[in-house]
């Protein structure tokens, strides 16, 4: 069992990570996935996709006492069939994680550090964030911004958001484990404040909102 953290958060959320270190037959051991969702896992060409659908399923098995039956609605956004808790995903090659609250919503994002972020300082960011960014820890800073994006975009659970105009993210000392402001801005233009926390490990970063 790779169970590498649990944490309960004071507002009642608890976060799962998952370290991927088992072959893929041991992780179907471990997993018990429901026959539709072993069909729709099969279709992945990539063992490492397979994997972390089933590390995924492994972690749920792990986080809760009953089985629990994983869909999605037709925006990617994941529920749970048998449960009323509110649930969100995000995996790499080397870890999944989850984020579970019985009523709020949620938003999580992982990714490897030692991805080169550079396209997302074009793509994603805004001119004031590009203006905060430290050369010496750029891709660090780079990596925290885009999930703490990622994160929120999950939240919101809108189709053709622009990362870099409506996600803004205020400027933050690099840590080993942080807090992050920010604001979504609606198409309306009206804006919802945000309050993100962030952890570094193992050369990953991992950020998280409740609410």
């Amino acid at each position: 069992m790779a169970l590498y953290l649990r944490k309960k958060l004071d507002n009642k959320a608890e976060i799962a990570v998952w370290q991927v270190t088992e072959t893929e037959e041991e992780l179907l051991k471990l997993s018990s996935v429901p026959t539709d969702e072993m069909e729709e896992i099969s279709l992945f060409r990539n063992e490492s996709h397979r994997k972390q659908k089933l590390a995924v399923r492994a972690l749920l098995n792990e986080v809760f006492e009953e089985k629990m039956y994983l869909n999605h609605h037709d925006n990617g956004k994941p529920y749970l069939e048998n449960c009323v808790t509110n649930i969100s995903i995000t995996h790499t090659d080397k870890y999944v994680a989850i984020i579970i609250h019985d009523e709020e919503e949620l938003g999580i994002d992982i990714e490897s550090l030692d991805r080169n972020f550079a396209t997302v300082e074009q793509k994603a960011l805004s001119e004031d964030e590009i203006d905060d960014l430290d050369d010496e820890k750029k891709n660090e800073q780079l990596a925290i911004y885009w999930c703490a994006k990622e994160a929120i975009f999950k939240r919101m659970s809108q189709n053709r958001v622009n990362f870099a105009e409506q996600i803004e993210v205020e400027k933050f000392n690099l840590r080993k484990e942080g807090e992050l402001e920010a604001t979504f801005i609606h198409k309306d233009e009206h804006e919802e404040e945000f309050e993100l926390e962030y952890m570094m490990f193992d050369r990953h970063v991992l950020v998280w909102l409740v609410g």
